[in-house]
């Protein structure tokens, strides 16, 4: 349909024909209607009851009303939105400019910008030609040039006609067989997605679940519970300047229901900040004071970022006498019973080398960056983790709430640091290597989700980088390994091609660049279906596994598509090694908990206090460490300005996108006018950073 503004057929409802009369009663009988809306006067009455002047009155005054009401709030968005440009871009208040630290990043902005001046020069070109009557493109199957000197009208008009043949015989060819590119791969993507789908589908309607051996020992009768053998399990805690969370994490590792002689938990410090150490330490030391068997790490050489830190504490002497290691990152905070929901299933399972646990988010609702972030998690765990676990017995280890046998990691390399996704690195060498892994999707981890968009954009800059740099590193291994050939084909094509290159690649090509520029090329205009119909059915699957998101389909969307530009400058990058791939920035967390988390720690903490405990003697400087952290917590940092940023690459791409919304709206493409709008507003939300909280 195309966008107009005709109000013909909204007044014609509204309105009465024929002369008014006014009739005067000497003994006038009124009666009352009840209105519970604008259009109850309308409904059908009783017949000993009417509606009179007063009632029709009423309800006109209230569909005014609204409709008064519905274009203020129009207004007063749009005046916001326009007071945001006019501070951020003019003004530039409380704005720094995002920094583009790699070459990559410079020429994709240079392309977008020399896209955006083609577009605007071509768009008041085609303005020009539309006033002047030269709709040639519009009403046609194919374009009509005018080739003959009676139909030349001019010199610009001669102008027009050579671009419209340069455009048909030499753009139009090369975008069409590049957008049918795009179009073969965006649907093998989406038959990808909907057959795991189909496998999550499967499971539950045979509820399939991983089961332990012999059974669960802790689900059973206190003979059984008695008789099993504690295996000894180390928990490590890897951070790096966690001063908002590293309390929290750390008093929820050291909850944990296991004997205290069969456990060791590691805190490995990575901070360059004193004052964290310091404060990481007296939290180490006051819950060895209650017994827990905890340690405290920091390395003075910072190399290999969690990799080397990991590495560095698995060099440890006294780790030959452990046989699991558990992993939770910084934020995380697991149940008192994770261990023996995660543990036993290596029971009687000699080839099972990972059981990996399922996030769950305290700040989910937080604001609308952390809900379309928990849509797009939901998925990744509720579909593509569990299908593959089930089915596969692989997936890529999410490098936390998760369970590795010793044995494994030992034999499967160690923790390496030629990448920035070492977890994705050691569940790839441990497939090859013949390992078994197994998901637990009802075992749930609490943890938080980046709140800020810079926060966000980092996380996703890392997680897209990292896959292509070790897909480069271990493509060799794969076709040398001795696993099946499906499982090979399976790596290759599916978990690294189709899922890390090709889907970034398409989304940003299809969406962000061939799109907008078929509006100004109508030969290879993309048909509605991919544009709306596919992309529309695609998230309603991404959708299901949080169904409380729904009313978020929407945003989410076109979100997605605004994040294919970061997550394509980071799958270029990761591919073609360039600089910024391996940079790691610790993600900031907010330290959010949620009502109930709150609750369930007091609880344990109530329970631990009742238990007999054993406090160890203090030396001197455990002493002097405690009281260095009572006068850190006492002292208050000072705060922070929290400010925003301005990120070039999206603001381009939102005025390119706008323009060619204008351009399609000249020749009356309704719904690639309302998508194009759309997704350029949200692009330029997304580049004034006015989505999610600000970052300090």
């Amino acid at each position: 349909m195309d966008p107009r503004l005709d109000f013909s057929d909204w007044w014609s409802k509204d309105t009465r024909k024929g002369t008014p009369v006014v009739v005067t009663m000497e003994n006038p009988n009124y009666s009352v209607v009840e209105i519970n809306g604008p259009d109850a006067a309308f409904m059908p009455v009783e017949k000993s009851r009417g509606k009179n002047a007063k009632q029709v009155t009423w309800v006109l005054l209230l569909k005014a009303h609204r409709a008064v009401g519905c274009v203020t709030w129009l207004a007063t968005l749009l005046w916001a939105l326009l007071g945001a440009i006019k501070k951020r871009l003019i003004f530039r208040q409380g704005v720094s400019m995002a920094s583009e630290k790699m070459v990559k990043g410079k020429l994709l902005f240079t392309v977008i910008k020399l896209f955006l001046v083609t577009s605007l020069a071509i768009l008041a070109f085609e303005v020009v030609a539309y006033f002047k009557g030269w709709h040639y493109f519009r009403n046609h199957p194919n374009l009509h040039i005018p080739r003959t000197s009676i139909e030349i009208q001019g010199l610009f008009h001669m102008v027009y006609v050579a671009w419209l043949t340069f455009r048909a015989d030499y753009i139009a060819p090369t975008i069409q067989l590049l957008s049918k590119f795009c179009v073969v791969l965006f649907l093998i993507q989406s038959v990808d997605r909907m057959v795991l789908c189909l496998g999550c589908f499967w499971i539950k309607f045979k509820k399939i679940k991983p089961r332990i051996e012999g059974g669960d020992p802790f689900k059973s009768d206190d003979v059984e519970i008695s008789a099993y053998e504690y295996p000894m399990v180390l928990v490590q805690i890897p951070m790096c300047n966690e001063r908002e969370v590293y309390e929290q994490s750390i008093s929820a590792v050291c909850q944990l229901d296991w004997p205290r002689d069969h456990i060791l938990i590691q805190v490995l410090d990575d901070s360059d900040d004193e004052s964290i150490q310091w404060l990481i330490k007296g939290e180490v030391a006051k819950w060895n004071q209650k017994g827990i068997n905890i340690i405290y790490r920091h390395r003075l050489i910072r190399t290999g970022y969690k990799a080397g830190n990991l590495k560095s504490a698995m060099g440890c002497d006294y780790i030959k006498d452990y046989e699991f290691v558990a992993i939770f990152d910084a934020d995380f905070q697991p149940n008192p019973d994770f261990l023996k929901t995660a543990v036993p299933h290596f029971k009687d399972n000699p080839q099972l080398g990972l059981v990996q646990a399922r996030w769950a988010f305290v700040n989910k609702d937080e604001n609308l960056l952390t809900r379309l972030q928990n849509i797009n998690l939901c998925f990744h765990f509720e579909v593509e983790q569990q299908v593959n676990g089930v089915f596969l017995n692989f997936f890529g280890f999410n490098g936390t709430a998760g369970v590795w046998r010793i044995k494994a990691l030992e034999e499967s390399g160690g923790w390496l640091e030629r990448t920035t996704v070492e977890d994705m690195d050691i569940a790839v060498r441990a497939h090859l290597n013949g390992w078994n892994f197994i998901f637990l999707n009802d075992v749930k981890v609490l943890c938080e989700v980046p709140e800020s968009y810079e926060a966000y954009r980092k996380q996703q800059h890392r997680w897209h980088s990292g896959p292509m740099q070790l897909f480069r590193l271990c493509l060799p291994a794969i076709i040398t390994s001795k696993i099946a050939i499906w499982k090979k084909a399976n790596l290759i094509l599916l978990f690294f091609l189709l899922r890390k290159l090709i889907l970034p690649f398409y989304s940003f090509t299809l969406f962000c660049i061939i799109l907008p520029l078929t509006m100004f090329v109508p030969e290879a205009e993309l048909p509605v279906w991919v544009i709306c119909y596919v992309p529309v059915f695609m998230s309603f699957l991404n959708i299901l596994p949080s169904p409380k998101s729904f009313p978020f389909i929407v945003p989410y969307l076109l979100f997605e598509n605004t994040m294919s530009v970061t997550k394509f400058n980071a799958m270029v990058s990761g591919l073609f090694q360039l600089g910024s791939s391996y940079e790691w920035v610790v993600t900031k967390k907010a330290g959010r908990s949620s009502e109930s988390d709150l609750l369930a720690v007091a609880e344990r903490e109530t329970k631990t206090i009742n238990q007999p405990q054993v406090y160890r003697g203090a030396s001197e400087s455990e002493l002097s460490e405690l009281n260095q952290l009572k006068e850190l917590k006492e002292a208050t940092p000072a705060p922070k300005k929290k400010s925003n940023k301005i990120y070039r690459k999206e603001l381009t791409l939102a005025f390119l996108l706008l323009t060619a919304s204008v351009r399609s709206l000249l020749a009356s493409q309704g719904v690639h006018f309302y998508f194009l709008l759309f997704q350029g507003v949200t692009f330029l939300l997304v580049g004034l950073d006015l989505i999610g909280e600000q970052m300090s």
